[in-house]
């Protein structure tokens, strides 16, 4: 039926009293094909699908599908690769689940700019390096993937802490993983997060919007209207000059200090508390405590992921940055946190009698 105007009954259009006076001949005109034309489908479209660059990362990293072997791969990319990782997600997904592969089974380093959606949907098991730039939608769906992003080795009047390297509505619908940004982000940041830790030295307007869950640390300045909508997750921003409240969307979040628990994390820590994971403090375990720990480890893992010298600067001076962070805490997200804790308590009590 495409094309075929003819078949449309245009009278009772035309009778309605909001038509009178229009004319709809051309809206309805049906042009005479050329011999060898047709309506519709007259060429056919060529997607290159069959040449994305995923293709290329499914081909070489075979040993890591199908015998779990630790592979690396070094490789240019250019911004018309766009949702790079997304297809050989979909690979680890087939044959494992969102359980994925174990960490650092697949290690992608890219040097160039990457286009849309790079990362999309990336799998538990697989990093994304990029030495360079990205454009919008970083880290979409991202699914338990890490990602790092960072400028080139030989732009050396560049200051990374002022420059984008991320663009905008990075980490849209994130559930799972980890993202280091030595830069700066565009618009959106963490929209609809609801479960990935991200650190990046600057975001735009809007950041941690409608964020559900997670874990966002800004090092670095913010645009306005942050956290509007944010109903769960925790942000620590890094207030130097004591302005991030006026940019701040109080509608549903509270802005606190974040205290300085050291003694007590390194008694867990020695004593192997139920707040260890794998040699390491749990980052996403009881959100509610141990906020110092917690945004210490992460500026750690983001200094170590890309060479950032601001988190080296930060973790150098902790004890005069740390009083200058904020932790963005969602009030009904707390109140939640709360009341988890508490049946847990209860169950305690009644495991014991």
């Amino acid at each position: 039926m495409i094309g075929q105007t003819q078949m449309l009954d245009r009278a009772k259009l035309i009778e309605q009293a909001k038509a009178e006076g229009l004319d709809f001949t051309r809206l309805f005109y049906k042009p005479e094909p050329w011999p060898t034309d047709t309506i519709y489908r007259s060429t056919e479209q060529d997607h290159e699908i069959a040449a994305v660059l995923d293709r290329r990362l499914i081909a070489e990293t075979r040993d890591a599908l199908e015998r779990g072997r630790h592979v690396r791969l070094d490789l240019s990319i250019r911004n018309t690769d766009r949702s790079t990782g997304a297809m050989l997600s979909g690979e680890v997904a087939k044959r494992y689940g969102h359980a994925g592969l174990r960490d650092e089974s697949i290690h992608i380093k890219f040097k160039g700019t990457a286009g849309q959606s790079f990362g999309a949907f990336l799998a538990k098991g697989v990093t994304l390096e990029l030495e360079g730039e990205a454009n919008d939608y970083v880290g979409k769906g991202l699914s338990g993937g890490r990602i790092v992003v960072y400028p080139p080795q030989e732009a050396e009047k560049l200051k990374p802490e002022e420059a984008i390297v991320v663009g905008n509505t990075v980490l849209y619908g994130a559930i799972a993983g980890e993202c280091y940004f030595r830069g700066v982000a565009g618009e959106r940041f963490g929209v609809r997060n609801s479960g990935a830790i991200a650190v990046v030295e600057g975001v735009g307007d809007h950041g941690c919007e409608y964020m559900t869950g997670g874990i966002v640390v800004v090092i670095g300045e913010t645009g306005r209207n942050f956290a509007a909508g944010m109903s769960g997750g925790i942000a620590y921003v890094l207030d130097e000059d004591g302005s991030f409240a006026q940019r701040c969307n109080l509608s549903m979040v509270d802005l606190e200090p974040v205290a300085e628990e050291e003694e007590v994390m390194v008694r867990h820590l020695h004593s192997g508390g139920d707040l260890q994971a794998h040699g390491r403090v749990d980052v996403m375990r009881d959100m509610s405590r141990f906020d110092a720990e917690r945004l210490r480890q992460l500026i750690a893992n983001h200094a170590r992921a890309t060479g950032s010298a601001r988190a080296r600067q930060i973790l150098e001076n902790w004890d005069a940055c740390l009083p200058k962070f904020r932790k963005v805490m969602p009030v009904e997200y707390r109140r939640a946190l709360a009341e988890l804790a508490a049946q847990g308590e209860l169950a305690l009590l009644a495991a014991g009698e």
